[in-house]
């Protein structure tokens, strides 16, 4: 094997990790944005524990929920710790609004609270 052989493997792995790691960090970001749009559809029905759940359901670990109910919008907002990927990563966060149900209450805004916690 030469030195050039060496040094082509050595780059093709380098950019295949680096491709991969980006492709996790895509998918983290894609990952709270489902979640926050579920989030804010079922809490502009009213269901801020289905919201909780399904966040924990779709959302990366470690993720942070805050939900805000106004006269007529429902707003959640998702927002992720970086990942552990080979590029430095930012928070992942996410916004997501729905139009409220009729019956459904405004109530603010809400603590941010951790779906891990929601039993």
């Amino acid at each position: 094997m030469t030195v050039e052989a060496a040094l082509g493997i050595g780059a093709v792995v380098a950019v295949f990790l680096l491709a991969v790691s980006a492709m996790s960090a895509l998918l983290g970001q894609l990952r709270c944005i489902d979640a926050s749009v579920e989030a804010a559809r079922l809490a502009a029905r009213g269901d801020r524990d289905g919201a909780r759940a399904a966040v924990a359901r779709l959302a990366p670990a470690g993720t942070t929920l805050t939900i805000s109910t106004g006269p007529e919008l429902a707003t959640a907002e998702v927002t992720a710790p970086p990942g552990t990927g080979l590029l430095p990563e930012g928070w992942r966060r996410s916004r997501a609004s729905a139009v409220v149900e009729p019956g459904v209450e405004a109530s603010g805004s809400v603590e941010p609270v951790r779906p891990e916690a929601v039993p």
